[in-house]
Protein backbone atom coordinates (compact mmCIF):
# COMPACT_ATOMS: atom_id res chain seq x y z
CA UNK A 1 0.00 0.00 0.00
CA UNK A 2 1.32 3.42 -0.95
CA UNK A 3 0.11 6.26 1.21
CA UNK A 4 -0.05 9.61 -0.55
CA UNK A 5 0.78 12.53 1.71
CA UNK A 6 -0.76 15.99 1.55
CA UNK A 7 0.53 19.36 2.80
CA UNK A 8 0.51 19.72 6.59
CA UNK A 9 -1.85 22.40 7.96
CA UNK A 10 0.52 23.79 10.60
CA UNK A 11 -2.05 26.35 11.77
CA UNK A 12 -4.33 23.44 12.67
CA UNK A 13 -1.57 21.68 14.63
CA UNK A 14 -0.84 24.93 16.49
CA UNK A 15 -4.54 25.40 17.31
CA UNK A 16 -4.81 21.89 18.77
CA UNK A 17 -1.53 22.33 20.69
CA UNK A 18 -2.77 25.62 22.14
CA UNK A 19 -6.01 23.99 23.34
CA UNK A 20 -4.06 21.05 24.79
CA UNK A 21 -1.78 23.46 26.69
CA UNK A 22 -4.48 25.80 27.94
CA UNK A 23 -7.64 23.70 28.34
CA UNK A 24 -6.53 20.15 29.17
CA UNK A 25 -6.33 19.83 32.93
CA UNK A 26 -6.15 16.74 35.09
CA UNK A 27 -7.29 13.31 34.04
CA UNK A 28 -10.66 14.33 32.56
CA UNK A 29 -9.29 16.24 29.56
CA UNK A 30 -5.97 14.95 28.21
CA UNK A 31 -6.35 15.32 24.44
CA UNK A 32 -7.29 18.22 22.17
CA UNK A 33 -8.40 18.08 18.55
CA UNK A 34 -8.67 20.71 15.86
CA UNK A 35 -10.29 20.41 12.46
CA UNK A 36 -10.51 22.70 9.50
CA UNK A 37 -14.06 22.92 8.23
CA UNK A 38 -14.63 23.04 4.49
CA UNK A 39 -15.45 26.74 4.82
CA UNK A 40 -12.01 27.39 6.37
CA UNK A 41 -13.03 27.73 10.02
CA UNK A 42 -11.04 25.94 12.70
CA UNK A 43 -13.10 23.98 15.23
CA UNK A 44 -11.51 22.71 18.45
CA UNK A 45 -12.52 20.29 21.20
CA UNK A 46 -11.15 18.23 24.07
CA UNK A 47 -11.87 14.66 25.12
CA UNK A 48 -14.16 13.87 28.03
CA UNK A 49 -12.41 10.98 29.74
CA UNK A 50 -14.44 8.75 32.03
CA UNK A 51 -13.73 5.27 33.36
CA UNK A 52 -16.70 4.00 31.33
CA UNK A 53 -15.04 5.14 28.11
CA UNK A 54 -15.96 8.71 27.39
CA UNK A 55 -15.58 10.26 23.95
CA UNK A 56 -12.20 11.04 22.40
CA UNK A 57 -11.43 14.62 21.35
CA UNK A 58 -12.07 13.76 17.69
CA UNK A 59 -15.59 12.56 18.48
CA UNK A 60 -16.37 15.58 20.65
CA UNK A 61 -15.13 17.70 17.75
CA UNK A 62 -17.65 16.15 15.34
CA UNK A 63 -20.48 17.25 17.62
CA UNK A 64 -18.96 20.69 18.25
CA UNK A 65 -18.57 21.22 14.50
CA UNK A 66 -22.18 20.24 13.84
CA UNK A 67 -23.35 22.58 16.62
CA UNK A 68 -21.56 25.38 14.75
CA UNK A 69 -23.07 24.41 11.41
CA UNK A 70 -19.86 22.85 10.06
CA UNK A 71 -20.99 19.52 8.62
CA UNK A 72 -18.04 19.08 6.28
CA UNK A 73 -14.51 18.72 7.64
CA UNK A 74 -11.37 18.84 5.51
CA UNK A 75 -8.52 18.01 7.92
CA UNK A 76 -8.22 16.94 11.57
CA UNK A 77 -5.43 16.56 14.12
CA UNK A 78 -5.25 15.47 17.75
CA UNK A 79 -2.58 16.66 20.19
CA UNK A 80 -1.87 15.31 23.66
CA UNK A 81 -1.52 17.36 26.81
CA UNK A 82 1.84 17.72 28.60
CA UNK A 83 3.52 18.49 25.25
CA UNK A 84 2.99 14.96 23.90
CA UNK A 85 2.56 16.30 20.38
CA UNK A 86 0.46 14.89 17.57
CA UNK A 87 -1.34 11.65 18.47
CA UNK A 88 -3.00 9.50 15.78
CA UNK A 89 -6.70 8.68 16.15
CA UNK A 90 -7.61 5.44 17.92
CA UNK A 91 -9.34 2.65 16.03
CA UNK A 92 -12.86 3.72 17.04
CA UNK A 93 -12.19 7.30 15.95
CA UNK A 94 -10.69 6.14 12.65
CA UNK A 95 -13.87 4.20 11.87
CA UNK A 96 -16.21 7.04 12.87
CA UNK A 97 -14.16 9.64 10.98
CA UNK A 98 -14.15 7.44 7.86
CA UNK A 99 -17.92 6.98 8.04
CA UNK A 100 -18.67 10.68 8.59
CA UNK A 101 -16.00 12.14 6.29
CA UNK A 102 -14.64 9.60 3.77
CA UNK A 103 -12.35 12.21 2.13
CA UNK A 104 -11.00 13.56 5.45
CA UNK A 105 -7.29 14.25 5.78
CA UNK A 106 -5.62 13.38 9.10
CA UNK A 107 -2.37 14.80 10.45
CA UNK A 108 -0.24 12.06 12.03
CA UNK A 109 3.38 11.46 12.98
CA UNK A 110 5.79 12.97 15.45
CA UNK A 111 7.47 16.37 15.59
CA UNK A 112 10.17 15.50 13.08
CA UNK A 113 7.94 13.58 10.67
CA UNK A 114 4.44 15.06 10.85
CA UNK A 115 2.49 14.30 7.68
CA UNK A 116 -1.07 14.41 6.36
CA UNK A 117 -2.78 11.30 5.01
CA UNK A 118 -6.30 10.34 4.01
CA UNK A 119 -8.44 8.70 6.70
CA UNK A 120 -8.96 5.73 4.36
CA UNK A 121 -5.18 5.15 4.40
CA UNK A 122 -5.37 4.66 8.17
CA UNK A 123 -7.95 1.88 7.70
CA UNK A 124 -6.88 -0.25 4.74
CA UNK A 125 -9.53 -2.70 3.52
CA UNK A 126 -11.95 -1.12 5.95
CA UNK A 127 -15.63 -1.64 6.55
CA UNK A 128 -17.51 1.45 5.34
CA UNK A 129 -20.87 1.65 7.09
CA UNK A 130 -22.58 3.56 4.25
CA UNK A 131 -21.64 0.82 1.77
CA UNK A 132 -23.74 -1.70 3.72
CA UNK A 133 -26.97 0.26 4.16
CA UNK A 134 -30.08 -0.57 2.20
CA UNK A 135 -31.08 2.19 -0.17
CA UNK A 136 -34.19 4.02 0.98
CA UNK A 137 -36.95 3.67 -1.58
Amino acid sequence: MTTQTHPVDHELVQAAAHVARTRCRGDNHTMAAAARAQDGRIITAVNAYHFTGGPCAELVLIGAAAAQGAYGLDTIVAVGDRDRGVVPPCGRCRQVLLDYFPALKVIVGNDERVRTVLIADLLPESYVWADHQLDAE
